[in-house]
């Protein structure tokens, strides 16, 4: 049987996902001088306005301002004409203390008011799903990997000033045939890059396929019937804030697995480890990683649900899509054995508690080859083989 999956990934200079670094290197810079600092920062950005709002409880300072016009310029926005300026956007900011009521729950959990020894209870309830498959080298579905490493080479050029007439605004978007549940060919590919009003889309298409597709895309994934759309639109001058105002936590399935498997709903940039909407699912990640590593199943997906103020998990389901080599109760039970889910356990397993955050915040948190990610690393699968035997 054969059906289509699509998914999409946004450059770095795209609006959200300027918000969502913003974001991130302000938690960067207050975990670097002060570690067990409550963040909860998200951005906005429209024509010539940066606004950083939220909730951060730290003992140092950082100049939040300088940091969000850094990000932009470092994107390249450092002309009005791109659709931004960092030099000369305005920079607000409203942010208070993180509430009582959620920072006493977090600090001393339902299990610790119940008689135990303190620990940290989760910063929100809510759901996380993490997921592996062996379908690629990062461990992702084929569609939400290819998107991204299309997104990376559109920066990848644009910087390298080999056509001096790119632009930081840009998405990519592959749909992916899928036979008998395996990606066995590309049906299309759209790539959209902001450009200079000079340039012809004739010399635009032909830029990106031969610099951009061609150069990122296996040849044979490719057949007859396989479409380009580059710039479909037909123009794509206006960009960046100016074109389309930008929010931290807008591209979660972006951030994730491009659709292919549920979303809990919470974003990841700007949130302190307490926040389990992030560690939960980076913990989520890294247990379905070690399963698939492990030889335990082609696909596993791991859900996982807290509640505000507690440290156990109250839901956490596997589900291996019939290719597991033992019943997915069995790899539950074993992931539990091995691996802690509680907030300090996650914490303390990833090392979460340092500045590592802002790298994640463009091309996907999961199946970064590219960085060394510890939700990453299958350092835990010959523990859970063990366990299940």
């Amino acid at each position: 049987m054969k059906k289509l999956f699509t998914a999409e990934s946004v450059t770095a200079g795209h609006p959200d996902k300027m918000c969502d670094q913003i974001s991130d290197a302000v938690l960067d810079a207050i975990l670097t001088e002060d570690k067990d600092a409550r963040v909860a920062c998200e951005t906005c950005a429209t024509t010539g306005l940066i606004l950083v709002m939220g909730e951060i409880t730290t003992s140092t300072y950082v100049p939040i301002q300088d940091i969000a016009r850094g990000v932009a310029l470092d994107l390249g926005y450092n002309r009005a004409k791109f659709g931004f300026d960092g030099h000369t956007c305005a920079v607000l900011t409203a942010v208070n203390e993180q509430s009582p009521d959620i920072a006493g729950g977090v600090n001393n959990a339902l299990e610790s008011r119940d008689g135990g020894s303190q620990i940290t209870g989760a910063g929100d309830q809510g759901m996380m799903f993490g997921y592996a498959s062996n379908e690629t080298e990062e461990l992702l579905p084929m569609p939400i990997a290819l998107a991204h490493r299309l997104a990376r080479r559109m920066d990848e050029v644009r910087r390298s000033k080999q056509f001096p007439w790119m632009r930081p605004d840009g998405k990519s978007q592959v749909s992916m045939v899928y036979e008998n549940g395996k990606p066995v060919a590309i049906s299309n590919i759209v790539i959209s890059t902001q450009h200079d009003e000079k340039v012809s889309q004739t010399a635009i298409r032909e830029a990106m396929t031969e610099a951009v597709i061609r150069q990122v895309i296996p040849a044979h994934l490719f057949t007859d019937e396989t479409e380009l759309l580059v710039n479909p639109s037909g123009r794509f001058v206006l960009g960046g804030p100016a074109g389309d105002s930008g929010l931290t936590g807008r591209k979660i399935i972006v951030d994730t697995y491009g659709g292919f498997v549920p979303h809990g709903g919470g974003c990841f940039s700007g949130k302190d480890p307490t926040k389990v909407d992030r560690s939960g699912a980076y913990m989520a990640r890294y247990a379905a990683v070690n399963v698939v590593a492990a030889g335990l199943a082609n696909r596993c997906q791991v859900a996982l649900a807290y509640a505000i103020g507690r440290a156990q998990p109250v839901s956490f389901t596997v589900d291996t899509f019939g290719t597991g080599k033992v019943r997915d109760d069995v790899i539950e039970k074993a992931l539990q054995e091995v691996m802690d889910f509680t907030p300090d356990g996650i914490i303390s397993t990833l090392d979460l508690r340092r500045p590592i955050y802002r790298q994640t915040a463009a091309y996907g948190h999961f199946g970064r080859l590219d960085l060394d990610l510890p939700w990453e690393k299958a350092n835990q699968a010959e523990a859970l083989k063990k366990a299940v035997r």
